[in-house]
């Protein structure tokens, strides 16, 4: 080999190397960092039950020899997540039901408290309640001719705001958890019926690197 086609070649075996890594990283970086959220969260939520306890009940969560406090791996976890089940099982009951609506009006008309906890709440709901929000997924045109962004009408119309004629969309934005919300004409916007709400969203968060499988939605 000459010094004519060794240079050539060098870069080749680089250029490779290079694609080599990067491909690992697309392979690893996901597992790894879901990986990593899940032990996270699961810490968190495991040690939440130990301080609880300990902080009232000082006798029954001992701490060790040097001062940490004793926990079986995986208990407090289990506890909070039965806790929570039984929570949402509790509230779906008619009598405890009326009880939640009642403390549930009663934080909505507290001043101070009524912007934090109706903020959470409605943002919750949105997702994952019985009142979603984010399940109609459109093409709403706000900056200029033929551009169009990927939202969710959240009011099919905005008479509330003397504008019988538009529509609320909310736009979220790419790889953040924030988003616009935009009061449009209903002629800008159009519906993605073959999309369904969660691919949108996928899209949409991912800056359009996500693949969106086609879903005809049933009537």
């Amino acid at each position: 080999m000459n010094k004519y086609t060794s240079k050539p070649l060098y870069k080749q075996h680089l250029k490779r190397l290079l694609h080599y890594l990067l491909q690992g990283l697309v392979v690893l970086a996901p597992i790894g960092i879901t990986v990593w959220v899940i032990v996270s969260l699961f810490n968190v939520i495991d040690g939440l039950l130990p301080n609880l306890l300990h902080g009232f009940f000082p006798t029954w969560i001992k701490k060790d020899a040097q001062g940490n406090i004793e926990k079986i791996t995986g208990l407090g976890f289990v506890l909070v997540i039965i806790f929570v089940l039984l929570v949402g099982w509790l509230s779906s009951l008619f009598m405890v039901g009326r009880m939640v609506d009642f403390f549930d009006k009663v934080l909505e008309n507290t001043p101070g408290i009524k912007i934090i906890y109706g903020s959470v709440k409605d943002f919750l709901e949105a997702f994952a309640g019985n009142k979603k929000k984010f399940d109609k997924p459109v093409l709403v045109n706000v900056d200029a001719n033929d551009v169009w962004r990927i939202g969710f009408i959240t009011r099919l119309d905005a008479s509330d705001l003397d504008m019988k004629d538009h529509v609320v969309v909310y736009v979220p934005h790419s790889y953040a958890i924030s988003g616009i919300t935009y009061i449009v004409p209903k002629e800008k916007v159009k519906p993605l019926n073959n999309i369904s709400a969660t691919n949108a969203m996928k899209f949409t968060v991912s800056g359009g690197v996500v693949d969106v499988d086609e879903e005809k939605e049933k009537p």
